[in-house]
């Protein structure tokens, strides 16, 4: 973790379109773990997370190329689960697996969500910043963030599992809502820093 007397940074969050967030990004190595750099990083993509009313963020998300995401999102059951992954990789699922159809949204696509379906559980193995294995399991709601945040380090959004007209409808929320999302961020990150 980042020096006691270091307060995070807010960082920009990217939004759909920017190239960052359609590719594959950067598999950690070990010049990452232990880093400070990794450290701060981390820090920073919570406290933007939290500004941002998320629940998960991955590194592009801040126009960081590395394979990373944090995450602090309730199962189910309610319990809240909050961490970060390096290199994260969704085991397969099954055959005939049980989905579940939920609202889904995204801090790149501000102000837009829609229902999506996506299997009830996600297995994720992973390193933690100093290069640790993990494995996170997650049902329900914790399983889609899993996903949705794997999803954006293969260089894919929520948007990519839409229809045509869907993806459209969505573009169209943003349109609409953008302006009012990124003030109500910038309020709660102004009173974060004072």
């Amino acid at each position: 973790m980042s020096e006691p007397n270091d307060r995070p940074t807010v960082l920009r969050i990217t939004e759909v379109g920017e190239e960052i967030l359609a590719r594959t990004c950067r598999t950690a190595g070990a010049e990452d773990f232990g880093s400070p750099e990794l450290a701060r990083l981390i820090d920073d993509m919570f406290a933007t997370m939290y500004v941002a009313d998320g629940c998960g963020l991955a590194a592009n998300q801040v126009d960081v190329d590395l394979r990373l995401f944090v995450y602090d999102c309730p199962d189910d059951e309610g319990v809240r689960h909050v961490g970060h992954v390096l290199n994260p990789v969704v085991e397969a699922q099954e055959p005939g697996r049980r989905l579940i159809e939920d609202t889904e949204g995204c801090l790149s696509v501000p102000g837009a969500n829609t229902q999506l379906a996506r299997p009830e559980r996600a297995v994720v193995r992973g390193v933690d910043q100093h290069g640790e294995p993990v494995v996170i399991e997650g049902t329900g709601y914790f399983a889609r963030c899993l996903q949705h945040e794997t999803d954006h380090l293969n260089g894919g959004l929520y948007l990519d599992r839409l229809s045509a007209r869907d993806r459209k409808r969505m573009l169209k929320q943003t349109a609409d809502r953008r302006d009012k999302v990124f003030a109500q961020r910038a309020a709660k990150a102004a009173k974060l820093a004072g």
